[in-house]
């Protein structure tokens, strides 16, 4: 794997989860910072939008789920040079749910449980890793 020095943000609210995600996000050498709701996710960005390449962000989650932290981000950048490349993570699986993360500005959908040949050809296909 690529070995970077550049931070993902970790939008995930279950524990296991988190350290699985995060054991597999490390292999590819990326800093790993979590956030356990949208809302967090939202705050986090907004705070330091240069420091993320890229959010990997659930889509169920209490405080504030997936696709409206990923409109509250997307209405921050409007204006700005900068746009965070936004994967979705899901146990959906169906098109119309693809479609609609899409919708809210999300640039790729992964289904769960992380194929890790699927998440390094979106980073590929994102322009995260070559």
């Amino acid at each position: 794997m690529e070995s970077t020095e550049k931070s993902i943000l970790l939008v995930e609210d279950n524990k296991l989860n988190q350290r699985l995600m995060e054991s597999s996000l490390r292999r590819f050498g990326f800093h790993i910072d979590l956030a356990n709701n949208g809302l967090e996710a939202v705050e986090l960005y907004q705070a330091n939008p240069d420091k993320y390449c890229l959010i990997i962000m659930d889509i169920m989650m209490p405080v504030m789920d997936g696709l409206e932290s990923t409109r509250q981000i997307r209405i921050y950048e409007q204006g700005k040079t900068y746009r965070v490349p936004i994967i979705a993570l899901t146990a959906n699986t169906f098109n119309a749910d693809r479609e609609r993360c899409l919708s809210y500005g999300m640039d790729d959908y992964l289904a769960k449980p992380l194929n890790l040949d699927l998440l390094a050809q979106s980073f590929r296909n994102l322009g995260i890793i070559k």
